[in-house]
């Protein structure tokens, strides 16, 4: 795609604070709720400043050639429940969740030890464009549904009922019909601003779109209060009446109630466990979402700045996110996203939204407007991201042959598994859909790979023949 801004273009102060904050809304959500989900007391706040510090640290090991936030894992929730369910105390628990983070970086550095003396002709090879595209694609897919159900209803374990009415369909109550009208204003402002728009409006469609979607929701919520009506309440603004102003660093909490001095050895192996298998997991990722990445800028990134330099930023920002706000941190598919839709491929863009993610973090009315962006909202956008990333996989494969079975049978293979959702929990460890999808792929492709070079073998002898 033809980009508006290349890696080492600087966009000017006043746009480049806009497409700073476009890029921080894009990854906001997830980013809070890893927190939010694990619960034990560990701050948003934190987890955000956490985000902004594991970014630049990835950008400086880069050499700021890689356009791509840094966010708290989905991936790393169960090690993180591990790590409080294993613990003495919440204090402990703390401990546990740096000691993890650390041994999960220290994956990440030996794979790039190995990638810098071994090359990564070897994962080319391994995952050629017919693995890693269907690949990219699933990421998109496994999302959609978490867009769907943000974009209809509030909560799934508010209202079980709205996703059952007997023919796999969605109940629509009052509140569930306001939910769509606001995600869906937000959808097409989004769409309009950059088919339509002009050269600003499509860099920062998402900015609009969330801005749209929440003048509608703040509309339905003014009536709902006014009214009486709770289902017209589609913003939670008590969030304000109890602002967090200073983050609880996970650092802090660790040190000052001693609980690096509860930890022992069998705690310590609980936790390795926990952790070390995932960050194999996630390394299958991170090539994917730098494939993807790579595709969309026209650069790869596996050669410069090179996988061993992109690992050991993911791996050390993982550990100092981890550090400041307990979350192990990963490349975040809604940063790529925002960069193939806007075709803003800055890399100082990504840097301002680190400072921009630092600063934010201790200005709680600001994290706390950010939070009170109703689900439904972000839904809308999501829809958009989660679709880009699909797409960019399949953008992957139009060189691919699909009518030879051999490659039909790779691709069908990874989609079939990835869409329908084979995690398989092995030990206590997950193996998430994307990884599933991705090993046997890689498995179906050595097979059929085989397969070729037998033929290859007899067209030779043919032709010595």
């Amino acid at each position: 795609m033809k980009l508006a801004y290349n890696i080492q273009d600087k966009p000017k102060i006043p746009q480049l604070v806009v497409f700073a904050f476009q890029q921080l809304l894009a990854i906001l959500a997830a980013t809070i709720a890893v927190p939010a989900i694990v619960g034990n007391g560990m701050s948003q706040s934190a987890a955000l400043f956490g985000a902004g510090v594991g970014t630049i640290v990835y950008l400086l090991f880069t050499k700021f050639k890689s356009p791509v936030f840094l966010g708290s894992s989905f991936a790393f929730l169960g090690s993180m429940f591990a790590a409080f369910s294993g613990a003495v105390t919440a204090s402990a628990g703390y401990a546990g969740l740096i000691i993890g983070a650390a041994f999960a970086g220290l994956v990440y550095v030996v794979i790039a030890l190995i990638v810098k003396f071994a090359g990564v002709k070897w994962i080319n090879k391994l995952m050629p464009a017919v693995v890693i595209g269907p690949t990219v694609s699933i990421i998109g897919l496994s999302l959609s549904a978490n867009a769907v159900k943000d974009a209809v209803a509030a909560s799934v374990a508010d209202n079980p009922t709205v996703f059952d009415d007997g023919l796999g369909a969605f109940v629509m109550t009052t509140h569930s019909w306001v939910y769509l009208i606001c995600a869906m204003v937000t959808l097409f402002v989004v769409i309009i601003c950059s088919v339509f728009g002009k050269k600003m409006m499509r860099l920062i469609p998402f900015v609009i779109g969330i801005l749209g979607g929440y003048i509608v929701a703040v509309i339905f919520t003014l009536i709902g209060m006014k009214t009486g009506n709770d289902a017209l309440k589609v913003i939670d603004f008590s969030g304000f009446s109890n602002m967090q102003w200073i983050p609880d660093f996970t650092f802090v909490k660790a040190f000052t109630e001693g609980g690096f001095s509860q930890l022992n050895g069998k705690y310590i192996a609980t936790i390795a466990v926990a952790y070390v298998p995932v960050a194999f997991v996630v390394f299958a990722e991170h090539i994917a979402d730098h494939k993807n990445l790579s595709s969309i800028i026209e650069k790869d990134l596996l050669e410069e700045p090179g996988l061993h330099r992109t690992l050991l930023g993911d791996g050390i920002g993982s550990m100092v996110g981890a550090f400041f706000g307990g979350c192990p941190n990963t490349t975040y598919g809604e940063s790529v996203g925002c960069v193939a839709i806007t075709g803003n491929a800055s890399v100082i863009t990504i840097l301002a939204t680190a400072i921009l993610a630092i600063v934010a973090s201790f200005f709680a009315p600001f994290v706390t407007f950010l939070a009170t962006i109703p689900a439904c909202v972000m839904g809308g956008v999501c829809i958009t991201l989660y679709g880009f990333i699909a797409v960019s996989g399949l953008k992957m494969i139009q060189k691919v042959n699909l009518d030879e079975n051999k490659n039909l049978f790779v691709v069908a293979v990874i989609l079939i598994t990835g869409v329908g959702g084979m995690a398989l929990g092995i030990s206590g460890i997950k193996l998430t859909s994307i990884a599933c999808a991705l090993i046997l792929g890689i498995i179906t492709n050595l097979v059929v790979s085989n397969k070729k070079d037998e033929e290859q073998k007899e067209v030779e002898k043919e032709k010595a023949e």
